[in-house]
């Protein structure tokens, strides 16, 4: 009998994988409100008098960065552990996800990486910049929810769920 994975890493990827869908939910929910809106320069440009646009945005914000770093952090790495792989970098274990395809490339991991930091400071600095890393974030977020069903689906392969 051959094994699937490594049995003694089947509950901390079962508890990242639980989390990171949880966290997506919940950015989902924002994703969705936000991006509903007609978002452009005008609009951007009233963050600064309107408190429930930037609470809006504030909420994506954290949402986006924290499902972000816990895939990144977390959720990869516990994955490539319970398949044996053992990652030392976040460049090694993005590529290990980039060959298990669970992200379409590395590259535009590190990408939405970069993304995050540019809605956290350009918030209110630079309102053109701002519009074009929210524009780009709506993309991102699409990234970050296919690499969380990506790692969904191959847990169901594996049949992780049914590891006692």
């Amino acid at each position: 009998m051959s094994l699937a994975y490594l049995p003694e890493h089947a509950e901390n990827a079962k508890l990242a994988l639980e989390l990171a869908i949880r966290e997506a939910s919940h950015l989902a929910y924002t994703h969705r409100t936000l991006y509903a809106q007609s978002i452009d320069l005008p609009w951007v440009e009233a963050l600064s008098r309107r408190d429930e646009l930037s609470e809006k945005i504030d909420a994506f914000v954290s949402r986006f960065g924290r499902l972000q770093d816990h895939i990144g952090e977390k959720l990869i790495p516990r994955f490539a552990s319970l398949m044996g792989e053992n990652t030392k970098t976040m460049l090694d274990t993005l590529a290990f996800a980039e060959k298990m395809d669970w992200i379409e490339n590395a590259e535009s991991f590190f990408g939405a990486r970069k993304l995050r930091n540019l809605l956290i400071h350009e918030y209110l600095s630079d309102p053109a910049l701002f519009l074009e890393a929210l524009q780009a974030a709506d993309h991102a977020t699409q990234m970050l929810f296919a690499t969380v069903e990506a790692i969904t689906r191959y847990a169901e392969d594996i049949r992780l769920d049914q590891d006692s």
